[in-house]
């Protein structure tokens, strides 16, 4: 097993050693040699480096930033920036391989990449978060760029980090260079359709879920963990499709409605208490127990690595599509697969995301705007075709649907692989 870039020796879970060894085995699952195993498992390039950052006290912090590009076969890697204290080489290697299998399960033009800074943001000002952000953007310059490597927004980084980053690189180059970061605010470049778009893939993947499980829409029963970016438009997105959200947990609380949650209500109470908790006519409900509200559908979406074996044991839900990056653990995975119910895979549900990136860079590449109808069509064509390619293969390897998922984007950079051949 390819252990780069970095091998454990102790007993503790390492999200690189993780996704690759997902890798190996979707490889061999495929009959793929073990060349080209290697070649798709082993980072690209790997770049740390260091962020000094003077303080508003005067004083000068060091801090650690990384870029790795895992793969850029099938196009330029693309992938977030996050800031945040426990961010290691081993998390941002393993988050740059999600993000080669994801961009090619849509089937999208790029590659993986991923970067992060080993910081805590809560701690910076404005200026030093904007000092830090700059002097980020100038060590990574080299290796990003509309052609080569796109950065996004991920955890603790926003429109305005990505408007300092884009900036940076247009002080560099001498030329504006709106294509060098996705998600960035209108004025700038930004694109029509992007808020939300990961809470419409998500819709899309639910849907065509119950379509191909002959399981009725209208009354469904859904719980959606997490009231934030994704969770917050879910519940709007999917009442209108007639289903009934009977159950929203944010990190204060837990809330059950047996008839159903008027989306409309709950962001108001949310918008005044700043929390789910305490919403008119609902239950409360204990965090540790949200997973067993009586429900058709379970989404996850907010943290990873909430649906562990003891809580896969209890859970109600008669499906469970992955919202969040990672919300199953591997031990969780085994008990839902021994337990028959099926499971979107992260990779495949969470896409909206990153094709709404793609859809941005393109605009930028071509200097012009869609309008709204045009995007939204094009992110619904984009995602259905990538379910119903994932479910066509699901039949044929006879996998379940993450396994399936995982096949199909490895599958796909074999083949981009193989076309380009080995250099020199």
């Amino acid at each position: 097993m390819v252990t780069y870039p970095h091998e454990s020796t102790v007993e503790e879970f390492n999200p690189w050693t993780h996704v690759s060894s997902l890798i190996e085995r979707a490889g061999h699952q495929l009959g793929l040699d073990d060349g080209m195993i290697k070649r798709i498992i082993t980072p690209e390039r790997i770049l740390e480096v260091a962020v000094p950052v003077r303080l508003d006290s005067g004083s000068i912090e060091m801090y650690t930033g990384w870029r790795i590009q895992h793969d850029t076969s099938r196009g330029p890697g693309k992938g977030g920036i996050r800031f945040h204290q426990s961010v290691n080489v081993d998390e941002i290697a393993a988050l740059s391989a999600d993000m080669s299998i994801k961009c090619a399960v849509v089937n999208i033009p790029y590659g993986g990449a991923k970067g992060g800074v080993r910081v805590d943001p809560t701690t910076l000002s404005r200026g030093e978060l904007e000092r830090l952000t700059r002097r980020y953007a100038f060590s990574i310059a080299p290796v990003i760029g509309p052609e080569t490597d796109i950065p996004a927004p991920d955890v603790n980084t926003d429109p305005q980090v990505m408007s300092w980053i884009m900036d940076t690189i247009t002080m560099l180059r001498g030329y504006s260079a709106p294509g060098v970061v996705t998600g960035k605010p209108l004025a700038i470049g930004g694109t029509l359709g992007h808020a939300g778009a990961t809470s419409l893939g998500v819709t899309i993947c639910t849907l065509a879920l119950l379509r191909n499980l002959a399981l009725p829409v209208e009354n469904a029963r859904v719980i959606v963990q997490g009231y934030g970016k994704v969770g917050a438009p879910l519940v709007q997105l999917l009442s209108e499709r007639g289903m009934r959200v009977v159950g929203v947990a944010d990190v204060a609380g837990a809330i059950h409605v047996p008839a159903g949650i008027d989306p409309h209500d709950l962001a108001r109470h949310v918008a005044e208490a700043g929390t789910v908790v305490g919403f008119a006519g609902a239950d409360p409900v204990d965090l540790a127990d949200f997973f067993t509200i009586p429900s058709d559908i379970a989404i996850p979406a907010a943290l990873g690595g909430v649906i562990t074996d003891t809580v896969a044991s209890s859970m109600a839900a008669r499906v469970v599509v992955e919202a969040a990056n990672g919300p199953t653990t591997g031990e969780g995975a085994a008990v839902l697969e021994e337990r028959h119910i099926p499971v979107v895979p992260d990779v495949l549900a969470n896409a909206g995301g990153v094709v709404a990136s793609y859809f941005e860079w393109a605009q930028d590449l071509q200097g012009y705007m869609w309008e709204r109808e045009v995007f939204q069509q094009r992110l619904e064509r984009t995602m259905h075709e990538a379910f119903d390619a994932v479910w066509i293969r699901h039949g044929e390897l006879g996998l379940n649907l993450r396994e399936t998922a995982l096949a199909v984007g490895v599958e796909r950079i074999a083949e981009a692989t193989r076309l380009r051949g080995l250099f020199p």
